[in-house]
């Protein structure tokens, strides 16, 4: 059967390789890849998500602060960024306190018997707090900046004007991994309904924070 009406009817095969498909795509791969790792942003959604606590919230400020970070970078963030070397090491320095502070609570809960389930004796935490504490382990983390920003816009612009299609294929990441992570924890909750497999979790958190708390002060006043 053939088509003769007007104008032709392009193939399933050329819709899937469109420039802007193949774009998309490669944003998607990009942004999965930065974010799927272990640090303070996805220990702190792992752990709202174990405890169903404010997960909605959590989730929606992770994934708004990424799309709205990677747009930042197409527009041209990340170049204006490394116009002002100075500020990259007073970043650092910030975000290497509030992570030690963070790392140092952790560790703090992880040497402290009890189930933290809400539904098990947990104290729930307020939702600003929540909230507040999302937003500074998102913001304050300067590889939000070199990844997201700059390693994210520097690619973006070189798909030119499919560089949005790029974008929202980077932010399409960024949304399903926090969805999955937050709600997919729920999954777990049965290895965690025991104390020790929180002061475990704790445990690791507050090893991750440090770790990274040092390696970001040691950044800052190096300057590299």
């Amino acid at each position: 059967m053939s088509w003769t009406v007007g104008r032709s009817v392009p193939s399933v095969e050329g819709v899937l390789t469109t420039p802007a498909l193949l774009a998309a795509a490669s944003g998607l791969a990009l942004g999965l890849g930065l974010i799927v790792a272990i640090g303070a942003q996805n220990a702190f959604v792992l752990r709202q998500g174990l405890r169903l606590e404010h997960v909605a919230a959590v989730v929606a400020v992770c994934a708004v602060s990424d799309v709205a970070l990677i747009a930042a970078g197409v527009l041209g963030a990340g170049a204006a960024l490394a116009q002002v070397p100075w500020l990259i090491p007073v970043v650092c320095l910030a975000g290497a306190a509030f992570l030690l502070c963070y790392g140092l609570l952790a560790a703090r809960r992880a040497v402290r018997p009890g189930a933290l389930l809400p539904d098990a004796g947990g104290r729930r935490v307020g939702l600003a707090t929540t909230v507040g504490t999302c937003l500074a382990l998102t913001w304050l983390n300067p590889h939000v900046y070199l990844d997201t920003v700059v390693l994210l816009g520097s690619m973006a612009s070189t798909y030119d004007e499919h560089r949005w299609q790029f974008a929202a294929g980077a932010g399409l990441g960024s949304i399903v991994w926090f969805t999955g992570l937050g709600y997919g924890a729920r999954l777990l909750r049965p290895v965690f309904a025991r104390p020790a497999a929180w002061r475990v979790l704790d445990g690791v958190i507050a090893v991750v924070m440090c770790a990274l708390a040092v390696s970001l002060a040691v950044r800052g006043v190096s300057g590299t």
